[in-house]
């Protein structure tokens, strides 16, 4: 099984996400500390050049790899690694299964304006401290998101998995 987290950026919930499901983050240390957040791979760390990449983070205690992937405002990224997983499981009679769980109505509003100041004007000053007081708000969710796709992918016999995750808005 693979486990793909996605969202806008691929830096922020998505890296926490992979932090909760590869237990590296533990749900008894929430609320999460200011170090806790800044210590979890990847977050904040990805740039430009990484957008639209799949990130490896590892492999959980059943032996399945977590990626992480940032779409951007891109629609198309999500269905392409459907369809190019459909092709290839069918081509070469794979019998696996790919779990794409969305990540981004975990977001809080305090950490898109984080984002966009760090990563998308380089102001980590200003944007490193509302990205921690954002990841602190939505790291619970996230664990109980991380839960829920690991869950629904146990539940499931389908190839390709799509969890949009709505339910999970903050």
């Amino acid at each position: 099984m693979i486990y793909i987290y996605h969202d806008y950026g691929g830096t922020h919930t998505t890296s926490i996400a992979a932090a909760f499901h590869l237990q590296l983050l533990k749900p008894s240390s929430l609320p999460l500390t200011s170090e806790e957040v800044l210590s979890v791979p990847f977050f904040n760390k990805l740039t430009k050049k990484d957008e639209g990449r799949l990130i490896f983070h590892g492999r959980d205690s059943d032996d399945h790899k977590v990626y992480t992937i940032g779409k951007k405002s891109s629609k198309l990224i999500v269905p392409a690694i459907i369809d190019m997983t459909v092709m290839l499981f069918d081509h070469f009679q794979v019998e696996d299964q790919v779990i794409l769980s969305n990540t981004s109505p975990t977001v809080p509003f305090v950490m898109s304006i984080g984002g966009g100041l760090s990563r998308g004007l380089g102001l980590d000053a200003l944007g490193v401290p509302l990205l921690i007081k954002g990841a602190k708000k939505c790291s619970p969710l996230i664990y109980d998101l991380v839960e829920h796709t690991k869950k629904q992918a146990h539940q499931t016999t389908e190839k390709v998995l799509l969890l949009d995750n709505k339910h999970f808005k903050v």
